[in-house]
């Protein structure tokens, strides 16, 4: 085919953009003994193509180019047909004279039988090692098909952390009071590379599009959705609000004049949550149907979207903190929820690690007025009463100190810690 042959010719003189050091170092798969296909999997605009990029650039170093081939599958000159993946290897084999060592697949999952084809590709050419990239619901751990378990590795990528921000900055230390002002920045617009390397003027913009694209390409062409104005409707709900409940949802949407059957909407919020945009956590409980019928707490991949895309974000510092910290936790890929009481107080987030309670974590924006400070400090003393955790936390946005205090005989040490302070020594 001469659109492979053009593609070829065209990636052997590719010249590399500047790449950034992230956290995901994913060159030990290279030289692994375990041949699995590795599957970059995340947000969409997160860094997934960079990081591929970045290990061939490395991978040259000691191979060829003809060893090495990149595809990327939004090239639009490509057509989205089976036949144009069953001629793929054999013509890259023709062109070059071999087969690749390294074959690096980006954005493959939007090809009819994709799943399929790579599976027999990865059983005819076991001596090539296959890196795949995906940022639809494809791609996310309970949807890789069938025919791919127990031959790949998943590795998700997310936005950038605070140390990831502050090198994209080309700031590798500094004085505190730089330090704060950066954190400010990434709190409030965001860690999505292109956003943080972009003017200040181009960032709402280029959120917007993501947006666009999320509602356009991940849910309403991925999930043939005809409900069009309902799907966006529960989008923005969610996007102006902390928590939800199924019957408080529909009701709202009723409301609103939006005509949709309560199990489609759950099946919507379902494909929200696997086009890796939004999470949702549910209330500790050790009753399954506790952690059904309570509200379940709803958080987004980065802060841009609550901050900059939302109807009515009006400088809800508390919110983007608590979000931060909550995509945190799900990049440590640790259990997590939140805990309340019959009294409605409430903690933001209960940890588990080994099937055990490690830490209970408030977030607050602002510990100075005493009337918070005492709800703060009262829910995390009955929670770890309650869930028998000692390690209790505020991150917050100053206060750095460790607070002994007793509640009707319910006592325990509490660490304040800076919330730019906590996200620089990333550790749980």
């Amino acid at each position: 085919m001469e659109l492979i042959n053009t593609i070829l010719k065209e990636w052997k003189s590719r010249v590399f953009p500047e790449i950034f050091e992230r956290d995901y170092d994913i060159g030990k798969y290279v030289n692994s003994k375990l041949n699995k296909i590795l599957v970059l999997s995340g947000f969409r605009r997160v860094g997934k193509t960079y990081l591929l990029l970045k290990e061939i650039r490395k991978l040259i170093e000691g191979n060829s180019r003809e060893e090495i081939v990149y595809i990327n599958f939004e090239d639009e000159r490509i057509p989205l047909k089976s036949s144009f993946l069953s001629e793929l290897l054999p013509e890259i084999v023709k062109i070059n004279g071999n087969v690749p060592k390294f074959l690096f697949l980006d954005e493959l999952q939007n090809f009819p039988e994709w799943s399929k084809w790579l599976r027999r590709v990865y059983d005819l050419y076991p001596n090539t090692k296959f890196f795949v990239t995906g940022s639809s619901s494809k791609m996310s751990l309970n949807k890789i098909p069938t025919e791919l378990r127990g031959r790949y590795l998943l590795k998700k990528i997310f936005p950038l952390s605070f140390n990831e921000f502050l090198s994209f900055k080309g700031v590798r230390e500094g004085e505190e009071n730089k330090l704060i002002k950066l954190f400010e920045e990434y709190l409030v617009e965001g860690g999505l590379p292109e956003i943080v390397l972009s003017d200040k003027s181009q960032r709402i913009e280029i959120a917007k599009s993501y947006y666009s694209s999320v509602v356009n390409r991940d849910l309403i062409e991925t999930y043939s959705i005809r409900n069009k104005e309902s799907i966006k409707a529960i989008l923005n709900l969610l996007l102006n609000s902390t928590s939800y409940s199924y019957n408080k949802m529909y009701n709202s949407l009723k409301s609103l004049n939006y005509q949709i059957g309560k199990n489609t909407m759950i099946d919507y919020l379902n494909f929200i949550e696997d086009s890796f945009f939004m999470f949702s956590i549910p209330i500790f409980s050790y009753k399954i149907k506790d952690r059904m019928q309570y509200p379940k707490k709803n958080y987004f991949i980065d802060n841009i979207f609550i901050s900059k895309v939302s109807n009515n974000f009006s400088s809800n510092y508390g919110r983007l903190y608590e979000n931060l910290v909550a995509v945190w936790l799900l990049k440590k890929e640790v259990e997590f929820f939140y805990w309340k009481n019959e009294k409605n107080e409430e903690v933001d987030f209960v940890v588990k690690k080994s099937n055990k309670i490690s830490s209970l974590i408030q977030v607050c924006y602002d510990t100075k007025s005493n009337e918070t400070f005492e709800r703060e400090v009262r829910a995390l003393l009955k929670a770890s009463k309650e869930l028998k955790c000692k390690n209790l936390i505020v991150i917050n946005k100053d206060r750095e100190e460790l607070v002994e205090k007793e509640w009707f005989g319910i006592k325990g040490k509490i660490k304040f810690i800076p919330a730019w302070r906590w996200f620089l020594q990333d550790e749980l």
